[in-house]
């Protein structure tokens, strides 16, 4: 983070290192909360923070977006919190952001979100407007050539959740016209912009994810991904992520708050954590057999590019494109190691399903992208797979 001295000290021959004093924050959670968010936002408003570069993974990225935010705009953080939590209050422009992403996952340079953790409601929520968008991304390969593998699993299921997400969403023309247009939601549903970064982000990940996570030393295999990661970031952001994102806020909560799981390596947390990748690939196979039939050719598609054999699928079946893509992911999540393929596995019975639902249907933002409606009896029976778990796909 920035902060210019005074204009008096400034000269026209004042060296660049004369102008701008560099404060650095580094109390940043690798999940943030409504709390770490607030002294972020405290911080920078006691050093009169003109201007953020953010260097670290999306929850860096993310502490630079709120600290922006509740510095140039003050107020209770519920008032920028989406609906229903929150008022959705909207806001204006920010102050400069440049975001400098370390890992190769959640594509925060690109979109206008910023997640956390409300911790005394135990649920996971976003602050969201067009204008939390980073002015400028800084993306540099060498950042991800020394990330430990747990780290690098976890960002890449991240992309590709993005990616398939985004792509199988409902289609933005399926929404009743916006008035005035720009009330038009950030997560619009599917288009033929996003639908670009998805396609050249799957190609990527069927080729170059496997590659990245067997070699740390294939620099190209993590240069793809890293692009990757922007690609399906921005496509993200224009389109929306959809239902296992929003299965997956619930079950963070729950392992922070219960223990059970802990990554292998690479995760610097003292506490149980499951890192936010992880989280929603292991309810992505459920939420793929239930969403196909809302776009059962995006759908084969999505595992086409990511390298699923989808020859003799019938493209229309639901049914069957959901089977394929799922089986696919859970071929993927094999391979990575390290990563639960059931909801099981973190502790999660069937006895958690009414607190499971309560904190997905909050989720209006991303269960609206969803290519069919969802449910509560849907969202029960998605978790009740996903507990159950993928050991025989």
């Amino acid at each position: 983070m920035i902060r210019r001295p005074p204009r008096s000290t400034l000269s026209s021959s004042s060296a660049a290192s004369d102008v701008y004093k560099r404060q650095e924050y580094t109390d940043c959670l690798v999940e943030p909360t409504d709390g770490s968010f607030t002294m972020a936002a405290e911080w920078a408003t006691d050093q009169a923070v003109d201007g953020y570069v953010s260097v670290g993974g999306g929850s860096v990225i993310d502490h630079a977006k709120a600290a922006n935010l509740y510095a140039t705009y003050p107020a209770d953080f519920m008032e920028y919190v989406n609906k229903p939590l929150g008022k959705a209050r909207g806001f204006g422009k920010l102050r400069p952001h440049i975001a400098c992403p370390t890992t190769c996952g959640t594509g925060s340079e690109g979109t206008g979100y910023a997640i956390c953790d409300i911790a005394d409601l135990g649920v996971k929520t976003a602050l969201a407007g067009r204008n939390l968008r980073p002015d400028l991304a800084v993306i540099d390969p060498r950042t991800v050539r020394s990330l430990p593998g747990s780290v690098l699993a976890s960002s890449g299921f991240d992309v590709l959740s993005h990616a398939v997400e985004s792509f199988t969403a409902r289609r933005f023309d399926s929404r009743t016209v916006s008035n005035p247009p720009n009330a038009r939601p950030l997560n619009q549903g599917a288009n033929p912009y996003s639908d670009m970064g998805c396609r050249e982000a799957l190609r990527i990940i069927g080729k170059y994810f496997e590659r990245a996570l067997r070699d740390p030393s294939d620099h190209e295999a993590r240069e793809q991904m890293h692009w990757a990661a922007t690609l399906a970031g921005t496509a993200m952001g224009n389109a929306g992520t959809a239902l296992p994102h929003g299965m997956s806020y619930p079950v963070s909560g729950f392992v922070k708050n219960n223990g059970g799981f802990k990554p292998a390596n690479g995760f610097e947390h003292s506490s149980a954590i499951i890192p936010h990748g992880y989280s929603v690939i292991v309810t992505a196979p459920a939420a793929a057999r239930f969403t196909s039939y809302g776009s059962p050719e995006q759908h084969a598609e999505a595992a086409a590019l990511l390298g699923a054999d989808t020859r003799g699928c019938n493209v229309r079946d639901p049914v069957e494109t959901g089977q394929v893509l799922s089986s696919h992911m859970v071929k993927m999540m094999r391979t990575a190691g390290d990563v639960p393929l059931s909801l099981g596995e973190l502790g999660i019975t069937k006895e958690h399903l009414p607190e499971l639902v309560r904190g997905t249907i909050f989720q209006k933002r991303v269960l609206d992208v969803a290519p069919r409606p969802v449910t509560e009896e849907a969202l029960v029976d998605c978790f009740t797979e996903a507990i159950k778990g993928y050991h025989s796909y």
